[in-house]
């Protein structure tokens, strides 16, 4: 894996060179909203991020060829916190993703957005574990949190410069447009999918990796939701880029291909609309993300999402499992409890991930991971 150390100005960067629309339907009472088509489309030019920006043009052919240091597994990460700045390198360091891809394994970029600790480390390291050259790993901490997992760990320096985050707020979504960016510095990620730290892989990494490389389109959930909670959190002074017809909800954790991903750090059409008009309890993370791709790029999204979340008891959180939640039965259902469509074909596998579980499940969840998820 390639690390490229770019040397910028009088700081050093340290640059990480790291199918119709789908629908999913249930066996299980839970609810589910449905696939969302829209006539709209978007061509990721009309958004003039590179032009808008007071900065001088960033030569990336010229700083790619800084090279410094040997590469870890996951290359290195660098000191950039100013967002603007960031965002502009991750738009331009390749113009040509196919070009630049061509001769490039391609990797899933794990997204982690989390407080502090990743307490389900062990089991995701066990995911990880002899996959090395098809992902990479960036987390997005507390800024304050500054603690370091063991240096034979491949959560080691895997922290980007972070920002504080307030729960229901626009920063949740500076921080994953964030984590999309640093993530994009590495020309070999095709596929971004976010995370918490409350999330665990429901399969083995080749099964994971398999799904989301072999598609073209994306996962982010995205549906029109009539009730108060959804279009009663729209707001008319976001007219008229973006009208009710527009609106729509989704989870906050989401998967994208590389195109998105792009669309979503260079949005400065949609973006600030949200940040000022959509306050709680209008939350920018359920709304922003699937509002904009329905807008853009509708024909891109399967407008559902491979995490599981449960939601049934209702409330502004979703269910939490804890140790005795933890069985064969409860994964299994989540694993193949479900029908859905993936590149055009019905599929039981749904849901990659699940969440929100409590780190007090670690144990049982090792214990389960050999014969559940095929890996020691």
């Amino acid at each position: 894996m390639a690390s490229f150390v770019v040397v910028l100005g009088t700081f050093t960067l340290k640059l990480l060179v790291s199918e119709g629309s789908s629908s999913c339907s249930l066996k299980h009472n839970r609810f589910a909203p449905p696939p969302m088509s829209s006539p709209y489309s978007y061509i990721f030019s009309n958004f003039g991020f590179r032009s808008s920006l007071p900065h001088s043009p960033f030569n990336s052919s010229l700083e790619s060829k800084t090279l410094i240091g040997a590469p870890d597994h996951n290359g290195t990460l660098h000191s950039v916190t100013d967002d603007r700045e960031l965002m502009r390198r991750a738009v331009v360091i390749c113009p040509n993703v196919t070009e630049s891809s061509e001769n490039l394994t391609p990797k899933v970029a794990f997204m982690f957005l989390c407080r502090g600790s990743l307490p389900l480390a062990p089991l995701w390291e066990k995911f990880f574990m002899g996959n090395e050259g098809l992902y990479s790993i960036y987390i997005h901490t507390s800024p304050e949190f500054v603690d370091e997992p063991s240096v034979t760990s491949m959560f080691y320096k895997r922290k980007i410069p972070s920002k504080p985050v307030q729960w229901g707020s626009a920063t949740m979504v500076d921080a994953e447009r964030r984590l999309l960016a640093n993530a994009l510095l590495d020309c070999a990620n095709e596929r971004f999918v976010l995370l918490s730290e409350a999330c665990i892989p429901l399969f083995n990494f080749t099964t994971v990796y398999n799904y989301l490389i072999n598609t073209n389109q994306s996962f982010i959930g995205s549906f029109d939701d009539p009730r108060p909670t959804g279009r009663g959190r729209y707001n008319k002074r976001m007219l008229p880029k973006v009208s009710l017809t527009d609106w729509r909800k989704g989870s906050q954790w989401f998967e994208v291909n590389r195109k998105l991903a792009l669309n979503i750090i260079s949005d400065e059409i949609y973006y600030p609309l949200f940040r000022n008009y959509c306050n709680p309890p209008c939350y920018v993370d359920e709304h922003y993300v699937p509002t904009l791709v329905n807008k853009i790029s509708p024909e891109l999204n399967t407008n559902r999402s491979i995490t599981w979340v449960d939601w049934s008891k209702g409330g502004p959180h979703p269910t939490q499992y804890v140790r005795k939640d933890v069985s064969m039965e409860l994964l299994n259902r989540i694993r193949q409890g479900f029908d859905c469509t993936y590149n055009g074909q019905t599929r039981s596998i749904c849901f990659l991930f699940a969440r929100k579980f409590h780190p007090i499940t670690l144990e049982p969840l090792l214990r389960m991971a050999p014969a559940l998820l095929g890996f020691n």
